[in-house]
């Protein structure tokens, strides 16, 4: 979900948009930032640069996490190397 910030003024106007014209249709685009009516009027948005990158990619935490997974493949085979005492077979 992204929370669209707009002008009061320009939030007026599409709200009487919409109860004046039944189907009203909006849509925004993110790639581009804007919000556009079903005329094809349309209002810049702002969005942080990371959210939108994680949102046009489909990255969630996890996502974002496993984007790391070399480096954390590596980190988990140094620390096998240092102390492996902590991966050992523990069997009953």
């Amino acid at each position: 979900m992204l929370p669209i910030v707009l002008d009061e003024a320009i939030v007026d106007t599409l709200m009487k948009d919409t109860l004046a014209n039944e189907g009203y249709e909006l849509s925004a685009d993110l790639e581009r930032q804007v919000v556009v009516t079903s005329t094809g009027e349309e209002y810049a948005f702002d969005v942080d640069a990371f959210r939108k990158h994680c949102l046009l990619n489909g990255l969630d935490d996890i996502g974002l996490t496993l984007q790391q997974s070399d480096a954390i493949k590596d980190y988990e085979h140094k620390m096998m190397q240092k102390t492996p005492w902590i991966f050992n077979d523990v069997r009953a």
